[in-house]
């Protein structure tokens, strides 16, 4: 098991986590919901988790994308899902947490509906800049967006998004007035990023160190707890005077609600035992996530107080997609 960070103390779980029973073991292949398109850090991430649980379930774990809504379509394919332990979901920050804020109705009720499995992975992020502001450090950009208000823009993979509702966090923490301007995925963003479009991003790093790299973009602070190895260099949010604005994305594994408890403890075991893997650990680190699993108390734990955090971001940046 990797623990990067400790995850929130398990007794705030939420009533519906069973006590882990042995017995189930699973009858057919099982099918992993990842609710994005193919190739992202998620996707892939649910890849490799897939491939050992292959091995240790005996049972063919297969991938498939079902994208649309910020993982509301996918989302609501696993809540509806017969709840016998065949059905797998990797759910995120903003589809677990964020969506039940934002948009006006939801298909599913997150808690309700889903029951935790294991944290699988997680992933810090980096406030980038474009080049063509004059700023080093991000207490400097902060003061010149402190002089220019509603004069700077953002961009975000869409709204709602990690990458959206954690630069809302650092505008609140750093009382400051950026525009936010939503794009189809963080690539599309990122180019105007470097082109200077947009002045500011907070993007996961795996996805900004080529062109940090390549001295196309400027890396301001990380948002992580520590300093994250990619980019030793660079200070974090607290290092730099905003430990309100600590922000990590993060990717879990799910399954239907109503699932017996017997099948939930054979699917933890399973996902803990995939990312214990050496080499699993590996390739996610190379696909820019941190492989950290969980208890199934410790997750809803987690969920639970990731919920109350963003929803506190949501209403306080009005945040709402109808």
């Amino acid at each position: 098991m990797i623990r990067r960070r400790p995850l929130i103390a398990a007794g705030l779980f939420a009533p519906f986590v069973a006590r882990a029973q042995s017995g189930w073991s699973a009858s057919r292949p099982l099918r992993f919901v990842v609710p994005y398109v193919a190739g992202g850090s998620t996707d892939i991430a649910a890849r490799i988790v897939a491939e050992r649980m292959t091995e240790n379930l005996g049972q063919t774990v297969v991938v498939e994308n079902r994208g649309g809504s910020g993982g509301n379509i996918g989302g609501d394919l696993v809540a509806k899902a017969p709840a016998d332990g065949h059905t797998l979901l990797m759910g995120t920050t903003g589809l677990l947490t964020t969506n039940q804020h934002i948009y006006a109705s939801m298909p599913f009720d997150p808690v309700r509906d889903f029951a935790p499995v294991s944290m699988a992975y997680t992933s810090d992020m980096v406030i980038v800049v474009t080049n063509r502001l004059p700023v080093r450090t991000l207490r400097e950009f902060v003061d010149l967006a402190k002089q220019r208000p509603g004069a700077f823009s953002f961009g975000s993979s869409g709204h709602g998004a990690s990458t959206h509702t954690a630069a809302e966090l650092f505008k609140i923490q750093a009382g400051i007035d950026v525009v936010h301007v939503p794009y189809r995925g963080s690539g599309a963003a990122m180019n105007d990023l470097v082109s200077g479009n947009i002045e500011m991003m907070l993007v996961q790093i795996a996805a900004t160190t080529g062109n940090i790299a390549a001295g196309q973009i400027r890396a301001l602070a990380v948002t992580g707890p520590q300093r994250h190895p990619l980019l030793p260099q660079v200070e974090t949010v607290t290092e730099a005077g905003w430990p309100g604005a600590t922000a990590t994305s993060w990717g879990c594994v799910m399954t239907t609600g109503g699932t017996p408890p017997a099948a939930i403890a054979r699917l933890n075991q399973s996902v803990r035992a995939a990312i214990a893997d050496p080499a699993a650990q590996q390739r996610m680190a190379n696909a820019g996530v941190d492989g950290q699993s969980s208890s199934v108390e410790e997750l809803a734990a987690f969920l639970r107080s990731e919920t109350e955090k963003w929803g506190r971001v949501v209403r306080e940046a009005r945040i709402r997609v109808e």
